[in-house]
């Protein structure tokens, strides 16, 4: 029991899902405001322990729904964009506000499914979440549902979640429900449905429990849960599925209320890496001299002035080829330039970049995280 929750206290970086029953009244429409609070003072615990913390949240539909007196039930999709811009902006204030009590600065940013699936924008969307993490604040994230069309969303913030752990190289994924975990059958309906602690396997049978299995009101449910848990699980992030009915739920957590943890067989570093190095193909090549290859393989970055060619054409956020000076091939990584910006500034030390550019980019060519060594 203590192995797993050390999953989520020891965690470097984690993800928060929360789901709009948690978060809005389904009734009124209302801001749960005491719930709010209190998972604003398990956070700020998380955060003083030395944790990153980003959430993504539901709940901009439901509350706008009320506001605008919208009564149908489903919404169709122009009245979930109406919704969602109305109830967006209380949504961040509500935010900003509950969790500035605990002196958390927090950042909006909202998410189409091509943000963390088409290169450069994903590339841009890690970079910004990155940053905000590195300067303290805390990104509340949720899908830019006033933009989404019926044929290009998640329709989920459970798999939206994972894909931002995903993103993010998260550690830990934390999603907040209405049910506890996993069981081996609805325990509403079935007197000997088993709970299951832990989950190393995503088997047949274990996604089998899905359809057997009920949660949540709104467009999630176990089904969605489990798809999460396989996007996190390949990141190499444990998720845990957890009640967020109860107050101070995180706390809950950390102090062993019942929750399901899948685990994952890598960490999020190793994981990326291998997906780098296996599931993309090269747009170019960069040769580098002996310095650079030296620095490399003692786990450096590679600057701009260890290159010695480029060979394209590719974009910032494509996947290159790393050889040395003989063509022997050194690895794989995503390029932070352009091949034609590339071309400008190899052999020039990264303090220069923005003069010969016009405009300060990354200090590396390609940075140590997103580089996959033979």
């Amino acid at each position: 029991m203590a192995s797993l929750i050390n999953r989520f206290t020891r965690a470097k970086r984690v993800v928060i899902k929360i789901g709009s029953s948690l978060l809005v009244d389904g009734a009124t429409g209302q801001l749960r405001r005491d719930w709010l609070t209190a998972l604003g003072q398990d956070i700020a615990h998380m955060r003083r322990r030395g944790q990153e913390v980003l959430i993504v949240s539901s709940g901009s539909i439901a509350m706008g729904r009320h506001v605008l007196g919208l009564k149908n039930n489903p919404l169709r999709l122009e009245e979930s964009q109406a919704a969602a811009a109305t109830g967006q902006i209380q949504l961040a204030h509500a935010y900003q506000e509950i969790l500035g009590l605990e002196n958390i600065q927090v950042a909006q940013i909202l998410l189409t499914p091509g943000d963390t699936e088409e290169r450069r924008r994903y590339l841009n969307a890690r970079s910004t979440v990155t940053t905000l993490l590195s300067l303290g604040a805390l990104p509340v994230v949720n899908e830019n549902d006033t933009v989404a069309t019926s044929e290009i969303r998640y329709g989920d913030n459970d798999r939206l979640a994972a894909r931002v752990a995903q993103m993010i190289s998260a550690d830990c994924l934390v999603l907040l429900s209405d049910v506890d975990g996993l069981y081996t059958a609805d325990p509403k309906g079935d007197a000997h449905a088993k709970f299951i602690r832990e989950v190393k396997d995503l088997d047949s049978e274990i996604l089998a429990m899905a359809s057997k299995t009920k949660t949540d009101v709104g467009r999630g449910g176990m089904e969605t849960k489990l798809k999460a848990a396989q996007i996190a699980m390949a990141a190499g992030c444990n998720m845990f599925i957890t009640s967020g009915t109860v107050m101070h739920p995180l706390r809950a957590l950390e102090d062993g209320a019942p929750s399901t943890c899948f685990i994952a067989h890598e960490t999020p570093r190793k994981a990326r890496k291998k997906w780098i190095a296996a599931s993309l193909s090269s747009r170019g090549q960069l040769t580098i001299d002996k310095g650079a290859e030296k620095a490399l393989k003692s786990g450096k970055s590679l600057l701009p002035a260890g290159v010695l060619r480029v060979e394209g054409p590719f974009e910032r956020g494509d996947l290159v080829t790393v050889v040395n000076i003989d063509g022997q091939e050194l690895g794989r990584g995503l390029v932070a330039y352009s091949s034609d910006d590339a071309q400008c500034i190899i052999g020039h030390k990264s303090g220069e970049i923005a003069e010969i550019l016009g405009y300060s980019g990354r200090d590396e060519m390609i940075h140590r995280d997103e580089l996959a060594l033979n």
